[in-house]
């Protein structure tokens, strides 16, 4: 059991490491919102989000659905779209400048923005799907779910630690110049995702 769950934690952790979308959205929400409480909308739904994707990668109901390859092509064609459409909401956001922003991201703006950026990046999705519920085969009973639990307990405790590392990020840079450099290399990562996403598709579309 202890090998299961030091598998799904040490397997989850180096998905989730890895600047993306939804880093990116959580840790802002960390900075923008006047105070923790006021990010943990974003936390929750995340992390909820997470659960579901690696339950329905460890159950192996996600991997029959994307055995269709027209359903693969269309995941990949909105993912490309809504990750150029963050991308350009990214760099346009100006922390420190524009005051009112944080108030802006209510908690049901948050819940919504949450969800999209998990439930509809194809990125994230795949790599669920592709090396969690890969790595969930080798497991069965008690032992496939204590790896699924610890996979998910990553995903809370990585999204709040986001959140926090934000708010702090946020009084330490009143002037929101950090943050700013923070999301101009974050739209260009995001853009390069769904660059990468577009080439995939259209190769896969000449085959």
């Amino acid at each position: 059991m202890l090998e299961a769950i030091l598998h799904g934690f040490v397997l989850a952790l180096g998905l989730i490491l890895p600047l993306g979308v939804q880093n990116v959205f959580v840790f802002n929400q960390g900075a923008l919102q006047p105070t923790l409480w006021r990010a943990l909308p974003v936390v929750i739904t995340a992390a909820l989000c997470d659960t579901l994707l690696i339950l329905l990668a460890v159950l192996g109901v996600s991997l029959v659905v994307l055995t269709f390859a027209w359903l693969k092509t269309i995941l990949f064609a909105v993912g490309v779209c809504f990750l150029t459409y963050m991308g350009i909401l990214t760099w346009r956001s100006r922390p420190g400048v524009d005051k009112q922003q944080a108030e802006r991201f209510t908690p049901k703006r948050q819940i919504i923005f949450a969800a999209s950026v998990s439930l509809l990046n194809p990125h994230a999705i795949l790599d669920t799907i592709g090396v969690i519920g890969t790595s969930s085969l080798q497991y069965a009973g008690t032992l496939k779910w204590g790896f699924a639990l610890s996979c998910i307990l990553v995903s809370w405790l990585w999204f709040l630690s986001l959140a926090i590392a934000g708010r702090t990020a946020g009084k330490l840079d009143p002037s929101g110049r950090l943050m700013r450099s923070l999301n101009i290399i974050s739209a260009l990562i995001i853009w390069a995702i769904a660059l990468y996403m577009a080439i995939a598709l259209l190769r896969d579309a000449a085959w």
